[in-house]
């Protein structure tokens, strides 16, 4: 074959996407350009065309020599034969320890595995010599559901901003305290679940970044959300959050609190501390030396001095006292996370809370340094243009390698699904069509380009991990989704996701809820679009203009068609009606609709019109920063909560059916 030949052959053997449909129904092709760097970013050599041919000619001998794949499959508790290239003796040890759970010959290479528990396993080969270990992802056929969890086959919830909460005791960035106050509230009024931001860690170094979706690690909690005794009562006076002056007065505290319970902590105390710290592993200590080795060398790791640039260089850089420190921030948060769990649970919520996983973490940020043997090098995720970002998207974002992520036996993707289950009975992944196939942009300037992640795996991942944390999924599936995606994500027990602003049929009309998808959540809008009052009022549309996105012109048109939109919008249609009127027949038709779960945002409820984020924007919009209008402690008896909590009771959704509120 030629050189233009072989390299589309690697590209394949890689899972980079020859081609891909935009928006428009255009088919882009994949350059060579970024056929070679999605390829380096991958792992593969492919810089010439002899490191092609050597590329190639590995691949081959490695599938001449396997026995299996290196990954298979079974369900969980239930037998499962493989069919193997030779015969061969085997034996499976289990996932996380040496033992030995199956062991035997195959016979005309059928391999037949007994009934064994979720997990992924390790499935040794031998024959003649030759051995082989294999991946066997062992896992329940579906994800719980929201009958395991008690809620029934319908409920609802409220998301809110979590940094957007406030109290008397704290008028600075909300707190998981707040996040426990609210939780109480909720349950009261017959919510099932709360949802909120991505809580992982932002890193302790890093002053600038306030985007929940833009974490230095996923797999550990944000430690600017801990709340301290006697909160930060003058740290806030406006509408928008001042940051800066509450890491001054928050960090101080935190400072000050952790020495005081490095001397004066009781026995109970520092045993509790201390098994937190074993149970968090290795993981937890390379997180805690980041942050250490942070403070001296800054928040991106990738300009630290080359023999800090690894976990394994790291080791003895930094000093005892803050590695214990910032081991003790992650304990504090993970108690309080915790709490506001078991808050929801007591009042009455058969859910709880509803947490939020990123679609990846910041490229110098903790994750991508622990973990980037696993990580694609020198390609940034994001999103070619859809409808949520007619101009394409780059998140500048770690993505997975899908051959590393494998021969690290999925653990990072493991970590960051545990720790985030933990503590929640519902969880969101975000972008998760990323699990399918993921759209890397090559750093060097080349047009993006789609590689094909493993998706079955990943699956499976995501089905043991939430089997064992009791978590119910949601998979955000916006955007431009493959075809059968949304069916075999819903066939593995997963709730898509229904955002009401974007549900149009082919002649440009909303969807009756009757006719939305059952097995989703869905919302009026999310984070990233207009608020209820926002959309109606075209908010949204006046900041395209005044960021000089469209001209005047564009505008009146772009208005003239949202009267439009809302005219054929559900519960929006009535003139005349005060704003709370429309709010609650717009979340009525959506409680009555088809789907499993309903989730009202509270900027909603509250009739808030500015929205959290404008994707496209960083400073020119308050992203991240909008406070809410009335603290958690008013919220009981806000009119728009009981309101919005008697339509849901009514519509059957109600954690306590018995009650209107």
């Amino acid at each position: 074959m030629n050189a233009d030949q072989a390299l589309r052959a690697l590209a394949d053997e890689a899972g980079i996407f020859p081609e891909f449909k935009d928006l428009e129904g255009v088919i882009r092709p994949t350059g060579v350009d970024t056929q070679r760097a999605l390829l380096r970013a991958a792992g593969f050599a492919a810089g010439s065309g002899a490191e092609i041919a050597e590329s190639l000619d590995a691949l081959a001998a490695e599938k001449a020599a396997a026995l299996l794949p290196p990954d298979v499959f079974a369900t969980t508790g239930a037998a499962a034969e493989l069919l193997t290239r030779a015969d061969c003796s085997w034996h499976v040890i289990a996932d996380g320890s040496s033992e030995e759970m199956a062991s035997g010959i195959t016979s005309e290479c059928r391999l037949s595995l007994p009934a064994l528990p979720s997990g992924v396993h390790h499935l040794h080969l031998e024959r003649r010599g030759e051995a082989q270990e294999v991946r066997l992802l062992v896992s329940p056929g579906k994800t719980p559901s929201l009958e395991q969890t008690g809620a029934g086959a319908k409920t609802w919830g409220v998301v809110a901003a979590l940094y957007g909460l406030h109290s008397e005791s704290n008028t600075g960035p909300g707190s998981f305290e707040e996040l426990q106050r609210l939780a109480a509230v909720l349950g009261l009024h017959g919510a099932g679940f709360l949802g909120i931001n991505p809580v992982h860690a932002l890193g302790w170094a890093d002053k600038d970044t306030i985007s929940p979706y833009s974490p230095s690690h996923r797999g550990f909690l944000n430690t600017g959300q801990i709340a301290m005794p006697g909160g930060h009562r003058h740290c806030q006076q406006g509408a928008l959050l001042d940051y800066p002056k509450h890491r001054v007065l928050h960090e101080a505290a935190l400072e000050a609190a952790g020495t005081a319970f490095f001397h004066n902590a009781g026995t109970a105390a520092q045993s509790a501390f201390d098994r937190f710290c074993s149970a968090g592993g290795a993981d937890l200590r390379d997180f805690a030396l980041f942050e250490a080795l942070s403070e001296r060398h800054g928040p991106d790791w990738r300009h630290w001095p080359a023999a800090l640039q690894r976990p394994a260089g790291a080791a003895t850089g930094p000093e005892p006292d803050r590695l214990r420190f910032h081991l003790w921030l992650q304990w504090m948060a993970d108690q309080q996370l915790r709490a506001a769990q078991t808050a929801a649970l007591d009042a009455g919520m058969p859910v709880g809370l509803y947490l939020d996983l990123a679609v990846g973490a910041r490229r110098g940020g903790a994750e991508a340094w622990a973990a980037q043997d696993a990580l694609a090098q020198g390609v940034s995720v994001g999103a070619p243009p859809d409808h949520l970002s007619p101009a394409g998207q780059n998140w500048q974002l770690t993505g997975y390698a899908p051959r590393r992520l494998q021969m690290q036996q999925y653990a990072p993707f493991r970590q960051v699904l545990a720790a985030t289950m933990r503590h929640c009975g519902l969880m969101r992944i975000d972008h998760v069509l990323g699990l399918n196939r993921s759209y890397w942009i090559p750093d060097e300037g080349s047009p993006g380009g789609y590689i094909r992640q493993p998706f079955r795996a990943l699956m499976a991942i995501v089905a043991i991990e939430a089997e064992r944390a009791g978590t119910v999924i949601v998979g955000e599936d916006l955007g431009l989704v493959p075809p059968g995606f949304r069916e075999e994500m819903s066939d593995r027990g997963l709730y898509g996701y229904t955002v009401q602003q974007f549900e149009k049929t082919r002649v440009g009309n909303f969807r009756r809820p009757s006719r939305l998808r059952p097995h989703t959540l869905a919302c009026f809008g999310t984070h990233d679009t207009p608020t209820l009052q926002g959309y109606l009022q075209g908010e949204d549309i006046a900041w395209w203009e005044k960021l000089g996105w469209i001209d005047a012109d564009t505008r009146t048109r772009a208005g003239r068609q949202r009267r439009a939109d809302v005219a054929t919008l559900p519960g929006g249609q009535a003139r005349g009606q005060t704003a709370d009127g429309r709010r609650d027949s717009i979340h009525r038709a959506l409680a009555g609709g088809a789907t499993a779960l309903v989730a009202v945002q509270l900027d909603d409820m509250l009739n808030v019109s500015q929205a959290q984020n404008l994707p496209g924007t960083v400073s020119e919009h308050p992203n991240w920063q909008r406070r809410y209008p009335i603290g958690v402690d008013k919220l009981s008896d806000h009119a728009g909560l009981k309101k919005t909590a008697q339509i849901m009771a009514r519509a059957g959704r109600s954690a306590d059916r018995r009650k209107d509120n």
